[in-house]
């Protein structure tokens, strides 16, 4: 049996002088760079060309970051930076909401779609949301090593006691909690695309992912510490605070996606596992050597 764990981990892998890498930003970036495999696997596996899936990453970059930090920015303290845009852009002295990560996500697959792919979003997004439930587990296991991001008091023989911000009694570890919780959700969008061929049915597996995340996210919010003050006076007048609130849209979502794409035939697709400059180079080669008999 576990007994309570001390926790006091340092954020920081190593430090050389002013530099140094943290842990969350290496599971961040480990998160990419396995997700850009795994997607890049999809897009080979339905025939699709290489060329796009760097200019997905940059979308996809580029939204996590901003959204995240605008989504903590309105969400959860935009009254004092109201009071302090320069701060807004500091993303290196924390504040990152994932529901504003999430929404600006949808708007670059939207964008990557009409200006890059001419497919329907549904194409990207099936592919896409895959990686992001492995990516979104990785960085669970920062905020731990950061000891952010934990839960209200337990007895339970797991506690973690948070050291590192002066905690000295047993707390709810909701960063492995809500790990947990992904890299399950992980494991099934990936059974589901490659053994199912759920891409077949187009925004399945997107709905099946907003409800993997933010069902969990939403229970686990009523031991999980609040992120900012005026939350405990949301909680005594509505029983749910801010993170529960913006997830509702999310559970909803997920509903009417699953329920659409399951009342729709089936769409037959055909996996030629190569990307299409390989193809259209195979059939260039077919061409020449036809011609010259």
């Amino acid at each position: 049996m576990l007994d309570i764990i001390n926790w006091n981990a340092s954020p920081e892998l190593f430090s050389w002088g002013a530099f140094s890498v943290r842990w969350y930003g290496l599971a961040f970036a480990v998160g990419f760079i396995i997700g850009y495999n795994i997607v890049s696997r999809m897009f080979k596996h339905e025939g699709a060309p290489e060329k796009w899936l760097g200019i997905l990453l940059a979308y996809v970059v580029v939204a996590t970051i901003v959204g995240a930090r605008l989504g903590h920015v309105f969400f959860y303290e935009w009254g004092y930076y109201s009071q302090h845009l320069s701060e807004i852009p500091k993303v290196w002295n924390g504040g990152l909401a994932s529901h504003g990560g999430t929404i600006a996500i949808i708007i670059a697959v939207f964008l990557f779609s009409w200006l890059v792919t001419k497919k329907p979003a549904s194409w990207t997004f099936d592919k896409l949301v895959i990686a992001i439930a492995l990516v979104g587990g990785l960085i669970r296991l920062g905020n731990l090593m950061n000891s952010e991001i934990y839960g209200a008091e337990t007895d339970l023989p797991w506690g973690f006691v948070f050291e590192r911000n002066g905690e000295t009694v047993p707390k709810h570890p909701t960063q492995i909690y809500e790990a947990v919780c992904y890299f399950i959700l992980f494991a099934l969008l990936m059974w589901m695309y490659w053994k199912k061929n759920a891409q077949e049915r187009p925004y399945l597996i997107l709905g099946v992912f907003f409800l993997g995340i933010f069902v969990p996210r939403f229970f686990i919010e009523y031991i999980k510490n609040v992120q900012v003050d005026w939350e405990n006076d949301m909680i005594a007048t509505y029983g749910i605070n801010q993170g529960q609130l913006l997830s509702i849209p999310f559970i909803l979502l997920g509903c009417a996606l699953v329920i659409w794409a399951m009342s729709r035939p089936r769409i037959k697709m055909s996996f030629p596992n190569k990307f299409a400059e390989d193809i259209e180079a195979e059939k260039k080669r077919h061409k020449y050597v036809k011609n010259r008999e």
